[in-house]
């Protein structure tokens, strides 16, 4: 009889911890940061940003992480993306990611946003061949069009995360990270945004999105886990862990980004 192997989730997270070290004192400059140090004068503070986080993630899921501003969410996506290495535990990521964590990451100001489709892609491991092939598709769904050859100093928050998440969803990523992306934007892109999602799902692709929209969570997610001080407090459907959530946080998540007065 042959043996049946399971196959390997994308990512595997056991017992993760993350701690900043915060310095107590308020050093203006380099020069006197370093004097600090050779009187080893420096004292700091741990925050522990993460705390024994154990989480299993399926090829081709979709969860949605919400909690409270500083719960630690983005630390999350960033330890998934490998951006920070965890302090503790174990973190296992398997296959190319594709993260949308802040506005302007990974961007060069000084570049115009055509030299910045180059860097991004091939940091993103994609050779300049490949590029070349989808940046005329890149810059159509940006809707940025002459503004492409303008430095991205010039941009708005809305051009840059519709450059952003056009060069990212260019390519199948094996795992798509979200963090409050969609709420910027107009309505128009947000439709774009989220049938390419849909299109990347039906490829396999595993989504994570963090966000403040109950609706956003519901739309796109079939998991959702919920984040507070660090800990990993609740994780089943969306449904009953925003119910969880709202009722302990007391709280209300916004339905629609247009709606968006309360910041959960």
């Amino acid at each position: 009889m042959p043996t049946l192997t399971m196959p390997r989730p994308v990512i595997e997270m056991r017992d993760v911890s993350l701690c900043y070290r915060l310095a107590k004192q308020k050093i203006p400059s380099f020069k006197e940061y370093a004097l600090h140090w050779m009187r080893g004068a420096l004292t700091y503070e741990q925050l522990w940003a993460l705390r024994d986080v154990t989480l299993r993630v399926e090829r081709g899921e979709s969860l949605g992480i919400v909690g409270k501003n500083g719960a630690g969410k983005s630390t999350l996506l960033k330890v998934i993306s490998r951006v920070l290495p965890p302090t503790s535990g174990r973190a296992l990521v398997h296959g190319r990611v594709a993260p949308i964590l802040e506005l302007g990451s990974g961007f060069d100001f000084e570049l115009t946003g055509q030299e910045n489709v180059y860097l991004n892609a091939l940091l993103l491991g994609h050779p300049k061949r490949e590029i070349e092939k989808r940046f005329d598709a890149i810059v159509e769904f940006s809707g940025l069009g002459d503004f492409i050859r303008t430095p991205i100093r010039n941009y708005s928050s809305g051009m840059l995360s519709r450059l952003a998440f056009s060069i990212l969803t260019a390519w199948t990523p094996d795992i798509l990270v979200l963090d409050e992306s969609l709420a910027v934007g107009d309505v128009h892109f947000v439709k774009k945004c989220e049938e390419r999602i849909a299109e990347l799902q039906a490829h396999g692709t595993t989504l994570l999105l963090v966000s403040h929209f109950g609706e956003a969570v519901r739309a796109h997610c079939r998991r959702c886990i919920w984040l507070e001080s660090g800990r990993l407090r609740a994780d089943g459907r969306p449904d009953e862990v925003l119910a969880i959530y709202e009722e302990s946080s007391e709280v209300a998540l916004v339905a629609n980004p247009a709606d968006a007065t309360i910041s959960a």
